[in-house]
């Protein structure tokens, strides 16, 4: 096991200890002293700052940006976009340094928008996104592929995203990386690099662990599993299979590049001439 991984689990546990702490306190007989109750948060804490500092010092030593397809066709609009920001997604956890979100959006104003109150919450099939193809980005073998966790109704109210930051994203946390991503796949494109794909539909994997693909061959759906507020394509490069471990490789699409946050592009679907 290396370092990295044993911290990500003693991270987890610190916080399930906090957790289990307070919960006694409050319920039941208490198990510490009441200073006590917070050593676990501090510890999760700074395990999280350390591995923080390692994940910045690595990016001094990135490498180049890798080129590959696109992993959607249609009209979409960049969202957490590496063009404006590194980390995107505001951590280096779970190799999301250079990561990216996208939302359909096939005519503009097409995609519901957020709201502050009401509705709290809308079904899945109210976005564009939902149910399209997902195509590998290049040739590669699938490494791993699951598609068993739920896809739950949209956090793009007020309401609900206090839900998800306060409450829900912090037990995906606890719980590991597959609950973050939810369902996902990850493909080994060779050369130590990896594309990883998250909150993908339920039930819609069209491959499997070990199988070959190639590039633009259909991977997937796009769904709403996982710590997602609708359904979107979260996609990212990265240097090892286990998103535990992994660090970010930044990307940049083959006619495309790398678009920045709000900015729309269009991938035109290719006919394959077998």
């Amino acid at each position: 096991m290396s370092v990295r991984k044993a911290a990500m689990i003693l991270y987890r546990c610190c916080w399930l200890a906090f957790v289990a702490l307070v919960l006694c306190d409050a319920f039941a007989e208490p198990l510490v002293p009441y200073g006590a109750v917070f050593v676990p948060a501090a510890a999760a804490i700074l395990i999280g700052f350390l591995m923080g500092r390692r994940s910045r010092a690595a990016l001094a030593r990135d490498r180049p940006a890798v080129e590959v397809g696109p992993p959607v066709t249609g009209r979409w609009v960049a969202l957490n976009s590496p063009a404006d920001k590194v980390p995107s997604h505001g951590t280096h956890g779970y190799g999301q340094s250079h990561a990216i979100d996208i939302v359909a959006e096939p005519e503009e104003g097409s995609r519901p928008p957020f709201r502050w109150l009401w509705p709290v919450a809308r079904p899945n099939r109210d976005f564009p996104a939902f149910d399209a193809p997902l195509v590998a980005v290049a040739d590669g073998t699938v490494v791993h592929a699951s598609d068993g966790q739920r896809d739950h109704l949209s956090r793009n109210s007020g309401p609900a995203l206090a839900y998800l930051m306060v409450l829900e994203s912090s037990l995906r946390d606890m719980a590991g990386a597959r609950r973050i991503v939810g369902n996902h796949v990850v493909l080994d494109l060779g050369d130590g690099v990896h594309a990883a794909y998250a909150h993908i539909r339920r039930g819609s994997l069209q491959v499997k662990a070990g199988d070959t693909v190639r590039e633009g061959q259909v991977l997937a759906r796009c769904g709403n599993s996982g710590n997602s507020t609708e359904p979107h394509v979260h996609f990212q490069l990265m240097d090892h299979p286990d998103l535990d471990v992994a660090r970010g490789i930044p990307f940049t699409w083959r006619g495309v590049g790398v678009p920045g946050n709000g900015e729309a592009f269009v991938v035109e679907e290719t006919v394959s001439s077998d």
